[in-house]
């Protein structure tokens, strides 16, 4: 059956693509930038906002269930052939690094159990033992998901409850731990010496990443058993990530004071886990990053590969990436998205670089994406006068708006430098699929912006 992705399924898509190894440094992370106060009014905002793109998603999933794919289709539907085909490359490129990111971050804490000081083996994720570990996960993973989506959601859904065992316990322990006067002991920061709205959009920016992945459930709606699932998938995984995220980040605050635990280092998590239980909190968050890392990497791959598939489908990606085996699974696009990671992988261990630059910059390319979903629900709203939707959709595309700001203007410029190899693809795609019409002039004058910055950025980022 090509329908196979039920409810529980597809919450554990959105909520294992989301839930990733953020999460176990997010104690340091958040002490380091912000007060309580300023962590509860910023997990607050964020939650309001992601909430609201949750919405938007849930309501174009059942207002316009024939646009499978939703990230793409939404662009390419509201904004033109150009718009569509950016949002589609962007978040496939995104998608690309990430997995990438994920493989690294697996082999080095794998060597949390293997490395000594005098004997390196997998290091920060990339020696050249890591790499031929990173490799050998990344095919295993590629034949898993060369069987079918069904028998890739099933171990989805095994490693996303397993991630979820040491997150529990955590946050049971942090409970029975949690002082409050610790947690009051610099309430508003005082000793940051920075101001309150200053330290909440330093929480935000931390806040910003931490629910990519949210349109998991969309990407892969043409495989939904039920269209009406696709929606509440959504906000059900959010609601639970929303949740998780912000006990962790306030549970620790009570437990350590927020200097002290500023200071630790990361995985976070770990090191609180240590005073919750002694020396095996160590092993207990490690495992449960090793495999919270591939239940996201393991939705991620499928995600990745779905999106070259459907833009396929619509004559915005080269013809070849349409093609099915016989487990209805894209085969094209998924040798091409894994290419993709393991070229990258050997640039990585050639370099020794630890990836970050790019993850920022990849990162960014996501971002336009959201801001188009709550622009098309807004669009769609005010064609056909719903105040509500209208609502929904002006608050979704303002928090769009506010996580490209927040984010910074340069890893936006940065950005074009992985837009501009796409214009030579889609006009390919174009002349191959034979299309006729013209392109519309803001489609050219963007196109020619894209690639006239893209240059100047390059040679600045070459010479850093």
């Amino acid at each position: 059956m090509k329908n196979t992705l039920t409810l529980t399924a597809l919450t554990a898509l959105v909520l294992s693509s989301m839930v990733g190894a953020g999460i176990f440094s997010l104690p340091q992370n958040m002490a380091a930038a912000a007060s309580p106060v300023a962590l509860i009014i910023g997990w607050s905002i964020t939650g309001i906002g992601i909430l609201f793109l949750a919405l938007a998603l849930l309501f174009l999933s059942r207002i316009r269930p024939d646009l499978d794919g939703g990230i793409f289709t939404y662009a390419k539907e509201g904004f033109g052939e150009l718009i569509g085909f950016c949002s589609a490359w962007g978040y496939w490129l995104c998608a690309v690094i990430a997995n990438v990111s994920y493989l690294v971050i697996v082999f080095a804490t794998i060597s949390f159990f293997t490395d000594i000081n005098h004997n390196i083996i997998f290091g920060d994720g990339n020696t050249w033992k890591a790499l031929i570990g990173e490799s050998i996960l990344l095919w295993f993973v590629h034949y898993l998901v060369l069987q079918g989506v069904q028998t890739a959601s099933l171990v989805n859904k095994i490693t996303t409850i397993a991630k979820l065992i040491p997150l529990g316990l955590f946050i049971i322990l942090g409970i029975f731990s949690f002082k409050i006067k610790i947690f009051n002991s610099d309430f508003t920061g005082i000793e940051l010496g920075i101001p309150i709205w200053e330290q909440v959009k330093r929480a935000m920016l931390i806040t910003l990443w931490v629910f990519i992945g949210i349109e998991g459930a969309v990407v892969v709606s043409e495989k939904a058993k039920n269209r009406h699932d696709v929606g509440l998938a959504t906000i059900f995984a959010v609601s639970c990530a929303l949740i998780v995220y912000m006990l962790v980040t306030l549970l620790s605050l009570g437990i350590l004071p927020r200097e002290e635990l500023a200071g630790i280092k990361n995985p976070s998590m770990a090191g609180l886990m240590v005073e919750l239980i002694g020396p095996t909190g160590n092993i207990v968050i490690a495992s449960g990053l090793i495999i919270s890392v591939c239940g996201a990497y393991l939705s991620w791959i499928i995600m990745a590969t779905e999106v070259p598939y459907i833009a396929s489908k619509h004559k915005s990606f080269p013809n070849i990436f349409s093609k099915l085996n016989s487990n209805n699974t894209p085969y094209s696009s998924l040798w091409l998205t894994n290419i993709a990671i393991q070229i990258s992988l050997i640039l990585i261990w050639i370099s020794g670089s630890n990836y970050n630059t790019l993850l920022l910059i990849s990162s960014e390319m996501i971002l336009i994406p959201y801001f188009l979903v709550g622009a098309f629900l807004t669009k769609t709203a005010f064609k056909t006068k719903n105040k509500k939707l209208l609502g929904i959709g002006f608050a979704a595309s303002l928090y769009g708006l506010w996580l490209i700001y927040a984010s910074g203007i340069m890893n936006l410029l940065f950005s074009l430098i992985l837009y501009a190899p796409g214009i030579l693809i889609f006009l390919y795609t174009r002349s191959q699929f034979s299309i006729k019409t013209p392109l519309k002039f803001f489609e050219k004058m963007i196109s020619i912006l894209i690639i006239i910055t893209a240059i100047p950025t390059t040679i600045y980022l070459i010479n850093q």
